[in-house]
C-alpha cells in the first residue's frame, strides 16, 4: 500500500519550490521569444495598458504547455543535483532507499502536470489562441490608426508612405499628416499634406477611409501627348475636407474571425476528431470530382468554316478517316488556327490541373494540421514525463545543484527536442513524412535516453564521470600524465637504500638485456600482432619492480632524490604489443584494413616510446644510485654481496619469497 512517507514530502517540497521559479523564467523566455514575432505591432504604436495586458495574458497561457516539460526539466535536474551535491543523496541510498523509491512523489506530480498539461492544450489553450488572434485582428480593423507611428513614414499600405506628427488615441485624430501616393510611376506620383485628420476601416475591412482637413493635394499630371517631353505638367488643390480611399492590408493569414475558428490550433480534441470526419469526406468528394474531369475527353474543333466543319463531323461519325488525314485536307490558315486553338486549349488544361493540383494540396495540408494538433496534445503532455526522468538521474549522477551545470545540460536536451519536434512537425506538415512518424520521432528518441539515464542512476553508474572519459580518451590517443612525487610531512619508515639500490641495479641489468634481445626500432610482423596471444611479461615484471622501488624511495626526505623520481615515466606495459588484451578485438581490427594500419602504426609509435622511456629509466637509475650512496654501505652487486648483510637480507628474501607465492 502506498504510504506518504516524510522522505516523499521532503522531496516533494524541494522540487516544487524549484519548479515554481523556473516556471516562470521559463514561461517568460517562451513569451520573449514569441513577442518578437509580433514587436512591430506593439512599439509605437500607442496601445493602452488594457490591451497590452490582454495580449501578454493570452500569450502567456497560449505557451504554457511548452513551459510545463522545460520547467520539469530544470527543476527536476537542480532538486537531485542538490540533494547529491549535499550528500543527502547518499545517506538517502545508505539508509538502504532506493533511488527508484526516492522519486515516486516526484513521478505522481509529473503524471499530474502532464494532465494539467494536455488540460491547458485541449481546454484553455484554443479559447487563448481565438482570442489572442481577434485581438490582433481588432487592433488593426477596428483602429487602423493605431498601426501608424508617431513622427516616422509607415509603408504598411500600398503604394502609400504615410507621415503623422501626432495622433490622439482617444478621438482618432491624426494631426500633421503628410502622405505620398505612387499608383503607376513618377509621372503620376502625388504628395498630400493636411493639418488634421482621421481615419476608419470601410464596412467590408479591405479599404480604409481617410477624411483630411485644411491641406494641399499636389500630383504630377501625366499625359500621353507630353510622353517625350521631359516637363510634366502638375495640379495643385486647396481643400478644406477632402475624403481618400486607400487600399487595407491587414498583414495577416487570418483574414476574420470564422478562419480564426477554424483554425487547429484554435479547437480541442473532440472539435478536431469531430472535424476531421467532414474534411475527409469533402476532400474525398473534391477528389471523386477531378478524377472524374480528368478521365474525361473532350475534343476541340479548330476555327474553320462551317461547311469545313459539317464534312469534319460527318467523316468522324462515319469513321471512314483519322483525324491526322483531316488535318492534312487543310489549307494553312486553317492548319495555323486549329494550332493555335489546341495550343490553347493545352494550356488552358495545364493551367486548370495546376490550380486544381494546389487546391487539392492545400486541403489536404490542412487536413494534415488537424491530425498535427491532436497528436501533439498527447506528445507534449508526454513530453512533461520523459523529461522528468531525463532530470532527476542526471541530477543524481552529475551531483550539481545550482543555475550552472543543470542550465547547460537542461538547454542542450530542450534543444535536442525542439530540433526533432520542429522538424517533425515540418516535414508532417508538408506530407515528407508520415504525420505519426513526424510527431511521435521526438518522443521516440528522447523515452530510450530517459531509460538509459534512470537505469544508470538507479546502479550508480558513472556514465557521467569526466575523469572516467578523460582515461579512456587518453589511452586511445596515447597520451599519459607525468609523475608527481611529493616530500611527505610524516615518514614512518624510511627508505632502505642497499635494498632500493640493488634493485635499481638489476633494473637496468634487465632493461639492457631487453633492449639487446628486442629491436624496438624494428617493425613487427603484422600478423603475430594480430593474430597471436601473447603479452611483454619482462616489461610488467621490470615496470613492478620499479614502481616498488619509488614507493620505497618515496619516503626519503633527500629533495634531490624526490626530484629524481618525478623523472621516473609511467610506462605502458602492453600497448607496445598488440592494439587490445582482447584476442577477438584484435583479430577482427586487423581483418578491417583501414582500422588494422591505424592501430599497427599506434603501436609502432608505442614501441618508439618505450624505448624512450627505457633510456631514460637507466639515466634515472644511475643518477638516484649515485646519490643513494650517501646515506647506505657500498651498493651491493649480487645477491651474495647482500648476505653480506643481514638485515637487507632477509628483507630482500621476505620479497621474494612474497612474489613467488603470489
Amino acid at each position: 500500500m502506498f504510504r506518504i512517507k516524510k522522505l516523499d514530502i521532503f522531496i516533494a517540497k524541494q522540487f516544487g519550490m524549484l519548479f515554481v521559479g523556473t516556471f516562470f523564467i521559463c514561461q517568460f523566455v517562451l513569451m520573449m521569444q514569441f513577442l518578437w514575432r509580433y514587436v512591430d505591432e506593439l512599439i509605437g504604436k500607442g496601445l493602452s495598458l488594457e490591451v497590452m495586458a490582454q495580449f501578454f495574458w493570452y500569450m502567456g497561457l497560449m505557451l504554457m504547455p511548452q513551459a510545463f516539460p522545460l520547467a520539469i526539466l530544470l527543476s527536476s535536474l537542480i532538486a537531485f543535483g542538490n540533494l547529491g551535491e549535499s550528500s543527502e543523496l547518499t545517506a538517502i541510498k545508505a539508509a538502504g532507499i532506493s533511488l527508484m523509491q526516492a522519486f515516486r512523489s516526484l513521478i505522481i506530480i509529473s503524471v499530474l502536470m502532464a494532465g494539467v498539461s494536455f488540460y491547458f492544450q485541449n481546454v484553455v489553450g484554443p479559447q487563448a489562441n481565438q482570442d489572442f488572434y481577434r485581438l490582433l485582428l481588432g487592433m488593426k480593423q477596428k483602429s487602423p490608426e493605431v498601426e501608424i507611428p508617431e513622427g516616422m513614414f509607415y509603408d504598411g499600405l500600398p503604394n502609400t508612405n504615410i507621415y503623422v506628427q501626432k495622433k490622439d488615441l482617444n478621438t482618432g485624430m491624426l494631426y500633421g499628416i503628410m502622405i505620398y501616393r505612387m499608383t503607376g510611376s513618377y509621372e503620376d506620383q502625388a504628395i498630400i499634406l493636411a493639418d488634421s485628420g482621421m481615419m476608419q476601416s470601410t464596412a467590408e475591412k479591405k479599404h480604409l477611409l481617410l477624411t483630411l482637413y485644411n491641406g494641399v493635394w499636389n500630383e504630377n499630371m501625366r499625359s500621353q501627348d507630353l510622353a517625350g517631353t521631359a516637363d510634366v505638367p502638375y495640379r495643385r488643390e486647396t481643400f478644406v475636407t477632402k475624403r481618400i480611399v486607400l487600399d487595407f492590408d491587414g498583414g495577416f493569414s487570418m483574414a476574420d474571425v470564422n478562419d480564426i475558428a477554424g483554425d487547429a490550433r484554435a479547437k480541442s480534441l473532440g472539435k478536431i476528431l469531430h472535424d476531421k470526419d467532414s474534411l475527409q469526406e469533402f476532400n474525398d468528394s473534391v477528389g471523386r470530382a477531378y478524377y472524374k474531369e480528368g478521365t474525361s475527353f473532350f475534343f476541340r474543333k479548330a476555327s474553320v468554316s462551317a461547311s469545313d466543319s459539317t464534312k469534319i463531323a460527318q467523316q468522324l461519325a462515319g469513321g471512314h478517316t483519322t483525324l491526322d488525314s483531316l488535318f492534312n485536307k487543310l489549307n494553312d490558315n486553317q492548319k495555323q488556327a486549329a494550332m493555335r486553338v489546341a495550343v490553347n486549349n493545352a494550356q488552358s488544361c495545364a493551367t486548370d490541373l495546376e490550380m486544381k493540383g494546389t487546391y487539392a494540396k492545400n486541403l489536404h495540408r490542412y487536413f494534415r494540421t488537424h491530425q498535427i494538433q491532436a497528436i501533439l496534445k498527447f506528445t507534449l503532455a508526454l513530453t512533461c514525463i520523459i523529461f522528468f526522468f531525463i532530470g532527476a538521474p542526471l541530477g543524481a549522477i552529475i551531483r550539481k545543484g545550482g543555475l550552472g551545470v543543470p542550465v547547460i545540460i537542461s538547454v542542450l536536451v530542450f534543444i535536442v527536442y525542439y530540433i526533432l519536434d520542429s522538424t517533425g512537425q515540418k516535414m508532417a506538415r508538408d506530407d515528407q513524412w508520415t504525420v505519426w512518424y513526424g510527431m511521435t520521432i521526438s518522443t521516440v528518441v528522447l523515452a530510450p535516453i530517459a531509460a538509459f539515464f534512470t537505469y544508470k542512476a538507479n546502479n550508480d553508474s558513472v556514465v557521467f564521470n569526466i575523469d572516467m572519459y578523460k582515461q579512456v580518451f587518453m589511452r586511445i590517443f596515447g597520451l599519459r600524465t607525468h609523475r608527481h612525487v611529493y616530500r611527505k610531512e610524516v615518514i614512518i619508515e624510511d627508505p632502505i637504500y642497499a635494498l632500493d639500490s640493488y634493485y635499481l641495479l638489476q633494473i637496468s641489468q634487465e632493461i639492457k638485456q631487453y633492449s639487446e634481445e628486442h629491436k624496438l626500432l624494428h617493425l613487427p610482423n603484422p600478423i603475430h600482432v594480430f593474430f597471436h596471444p601473447g603479452d611483454d611479461q619482462k616489461i610488467q615484471k621490470i615496470v613492478e619492480q620499479l614502481e616498488e622501488v619509488i614507493d620505497d624511495l618515496a619516503n626519503t626526505k633527500d629533495a634531490q632524490i624526490l626530484g629524481y623520481l618525478n623523472h621516473y615515466p609511467i610506462v605502458a606495459t602492453h600497448a607496445h604489443t598488440r592494439p587490445f588484451r582482447q584476442k577477438w578485438l584484435n583479430i577482427i581490427t586487423g581483418l578491417i584494413l583501414p582500422l588494422g594500419a591505424f592501430f599497427y602504426l599506434r603501436m609502432c609509435r608505442f614501441r618508439l616510446r618505450l624505448r624512450k622511456d627505457l633510456n631514460r629509466i637507466l639515466e634515472t637509475n644511475e643518477r638516484i644510485l649515485e646519490r643513494a650512496a650517501k646515506f647506505a654501505p657500498p651498493t651491493p652487486k649480487s645477491f651474495e654481496d647482500l648476505e653480506k648483510m643481514p638485515f637487507v637480507y632477509e628483507l630482500a628474501r621476505d620479497k621474494e619469497s612474497k612474489k613467488h607465492k603470489d
